[in-house]
């Protein structure tokens, strides 16, 4: 199918090279964090397992990238590498050119540099990718390199990378040196099943779509979400596949494969699919600020409550007359996200409908003078279930005076605007 035609001005689903987006979801965001910590930790170390296209090199990339300009950091592939190999991979992905050939002058010199480092700046990270994959020599070699410390501190942040788990490697008594050191032993997840509908989305919208579902349907983006186990690098894989084959749009169910899935990596997994193994909760909403079709700000909901209002105290500041100063109030309780209006002057608009209050499913477009705020959400498909909550004014006061809100003072600044002046939906 030609891209231009499905309103794509690039591929999506790349599989090789950096892709439009990096699409975020539960396990991803557990990994980044695993990621963070390790490099704060002391003794740092971190086992990152995976199977065949989870994510985990997307992951290091995007990782990696967010560093600061004080980290250095080097990633090494460990495939059928020995001693001697592993050592010079280091130091070339340090920035070395090579004058010594043995490798107790190779371990020196990344000793004199770690060291030098971890004391003046940051540890270094070393991410070791393939590790399963390490000869039993290059193993003893990276036991030498986990000993290195300057103080109570480890001279270099270690993270192994592997498509099957490495604890029956990490328990040999003769990795103690390695096994010591674990701080994180972190498995990739799959995504479920609206993760992966937000996941196809996303990449759509990156590449240029306006309609997503125009399309990947949303019963296609779930046999795309089976076909893959849940799988990011499956799943683009197949998508990619799919539009190759489809002379036009939409993608029909039939043209998406089923390919051999590959096994999960924790214990307990080898059995069943990848999508039916993944307990990693959903994803939090994500809120799209926009201003005339232009998105300019992406908020991922993690926390209890939002604020959204003009002053920069609010956790979304929109600078805009028709905003109050603490505008509205969007609270997360267990699946369900209420919003609640803040007595604003001109009001909260949910799909053109002015509301006090409201529950917020999927695709809702929260209207707040020129500016839109898209709710997505993909696992919040109805308001039916939330129909009896109600939360009336002195609840909304309480939960403001809890957060330290004077509402009648600070939104009492904002002018009234006539009737006609409202915002309505698509301004």
């Amino acid at each position: 199918m030609d891209l231009n035609a499905a309103g794509l001005v690039e591929q999506p689903f790349r599989t090789h090279g950096r892709p439009p987006a990096v699409v975020s979801y539960a396990s991803h965001r557990l990994g980044l964090k695993v990621l963070k910590e390790t490099l704060i930790e002391e003794r740092g170390l971190a086992m990152l397992q995976g199977s065949s296209l989870s994510g985990k090199s997307t992951l290091i990339r995007q990782f990696i990238d967010a560093l600061a300009d004080t980290v250095e950091a080097a990633v090494v592939d460990a495939k059928g590498l020995n001693t001697t190999g592993l050592y010079e991979a280091v130091l070339r992905q340090f920035g070395y050119e090579l004058d010594y050939t043995s490798p107790n002058e190779l371990l020196g010199m990344i000793r004199v540099f770690a060291v030098q480092q971890t004391g003046s700046q940051q540890a270094p990270l070393l991410v070791i990718e393939n590790a399963n994959a390490l000869r039993p020599g290059a193993w003893r070699g990276l036991c030498e390199l986990a000993a290195l410390k300057t103080g109570r501190t480890s001279a270099l942040k270690l993270v192994l990378v592997s498509n099957r788990s490495l604890r029956h490697i990490i328990d040999d008594p003769a990795l103690t040196s390695i096994a010591n050191r674990v701080t994180h032993d972190f498995h990739l997840h799959p995504m479920s099943e609206a993760e992966a509908y937000e996941y196809v989305g996303r990449k759509l919208r990156a590449a240029g779509s306006d309609d997503p579902e125009s399309i990947f349907p949303k019963a296609v983006c779930g046999e795309l979400w089976s076909a893959s186990g849940g799988w990011p690098g499956i799943l683009d894989r197949i998508a990619l596949l799919a539009l190759a084959k489809a002379e036009n749009a939409p993608i029909s169910i039939e043209l998406i494969e089923r390919p051999v899935l590959p096994k999960p990596t924790w214990t307990g997994a080898a059995n069943s699919s990848a999508a039916t193994q993944s307990n990693v909760p959903p994803a939090p909403p994500t809120l799209y600020v926009s201003r005339h079709g232009k998105t300019l700000r992406e908020f991922h909901f993690d926390s209890a409550r939002l604020l959204v209002g003009r002053s920069e105290q609010n956790d979304i500041a929109i600078d805009s007359t028709f905003v109050s100063r603490h505008h509205l109030l969007i609270v997360r309780h267990g699946a369900a996200t209420y919003l609640m209006d803040l007595h604003s002057t001109n009001g909260t608009f949910i799909n053109s409908e002015r509301v006090s209050h409201k529950i917020l499913v999927h695709g809702d477009v929260i209207n707040l003078g020129h500016h839109r705020i898209t709710f997505v959400d993909p696992s919040a498909t109805s308001r039916r279930s939330f129909d009896s909550i109600d939360i009336d004014d002195t609840a909304i006061m309480q939960i403001a005076e809890d957060l330290g809100l004077p509402i009648a003072e600070m939104n009492g600044e904002t002018s009234s605007l006539r009737s006609d002046d409202l915002p309505v939906a698509g301004a």
